[in-house]
């Protein structure tokens, strides 16, 4: 079986150190000032018509930048002197080149082609579609629900009612919202549903992958806060109130009326249990089940989950970069 690497193209030539200088990005640029990409791809790929990057220091760094055949290299400032161009290439070193990378591909170079409604989509007559959105193919907009500006939300979602999202946000494939979560109340005779009337809220800039499920409150919302990234086949419970900028990778469950809050981490297969409180800036690391709550800043592994921000060497910044 062969692996053929995926490298995006664009439409037309771009000069990067323009792009930089437009964003106001201190930059510095060794190799032939003039030359232009128009794709983008990792290192090992790359080609003379492509942007890369390398996050990499010392050796590391030298050894991939030098076997790298790119047009034009992102590495950090503190490799300029260490490490030369190929001919007809061009090295910008720059603080934090991944971040760099992320954003001139976002916010310059990445296009956005896809607008409109598909035939086979099925809107609710009291849901609101913002400007220059874009639903996909058998995609259900329950009752009641609103859809920011700019909004992408790809093939067979299901917005099931009361949902409200943002302004620039991107929902993948097979992606639930809105249904009622699980919760009952036992008896002699069995299991009665407690009924749910809250709805879901979803700020702007929020993107939930693949196959992921987020189930509407019960007497409150749920809420996902701006700018949060939720990874493939999560699922948040009812009543939960995630922040601002977190990132919840594959495989996470977060119980019912859990908090979790601004610019936190949480790994792989890692388990919330319901009504517990996680703070600001806080790691979950992958498999861990968290059963108490969690203060700002701290690191937490194992079952049950502890505290292991006492055995972590690197700084917080480093962490995160690690983690992502």
């Amino acid at each position: 079986m062969s692996v053929v690497n995926k490298i995006t193209k664009f439409d037309k030539q771009w000069d990067i150190k323009s792009i930089l200088t437009g964003l106001k990005l201190s930059y510095k640029v060794e190799g032939n000032s003039k030359k232009r990409i128009r794709g983008v791809s990792s290192l090992k790929s790359a080609t003379q018509d492509d942007l890369s990057f390398c996050s990499d220091d010392g050796k590391e760094a030298v050894k991939s930048i030098s076997q790298s055949s790119a047009g034009v290299i992102l590495c950090k400032k503190n490799l300029s002197g260490l490490v030369r161009p190929k001919r007809g290439a061009q090295l910008i070193f720059i603080d934090n080149p991944r971040y760099v990378f992320v954003n001139v591909v976002n916010k310059t170079l990445k296009k956005r082609d896809m607008v409109g409604i598909s035939e086979n989509a099925v809107i609710s007559k009291t849901a609101k579609i913002g400007s220059r959105c874009y639903i996909g193919e058998y995609t259900v907009i329950g009752e009641n629900c609103k859809i920011g500006n700019d909004t992408m939300i790809y093939d067979r979602v299901s917005l099931v009612g009361d949902c409200v999202v943002g302004d620039r946000c991107i929902i993948h494939s097979g992606v639930t919202i809105g249904d009622d979560g699980f919760a009952f109340e036992r008896d002699d005779k069995g299991l009665q549903q407690f009924p749910h009337f809250g709805k879901v809220l979803i700020g702007d800039d929020v993107e939930i992958c693949a196959n992921s499920h987020i189930a509407r409150g019960s007497l409150s919302d749920t809420v996902v806060g701006k700018g949060t990234k939720i990874d493939a086949l999560v699922h948040i419970s009812h009543n939960v109130v995630i922040g601002k900028k977190c990132e919840i990778t594959a495989g996470a469950v977060i119980g019912g009326s859990t908090v979790l809050g601004d610019s936190s981490w949480i790994g792989l297969n890692a388990t919330l249990k319901n009504r517990i409180k996680v703070g600001n800036k806080v790691i979950v690391a992958s498999g861990a089940s968290v059963i108490h709550d969690v203060p700002s800043g701290d690191v937490v592994a194992g079952v049950p989950a502890k505290s292991i921000k006492h055995k972590v060497t690197a700084s917080p910044d480093k962490l995160f970069l690690m983690a992502g």
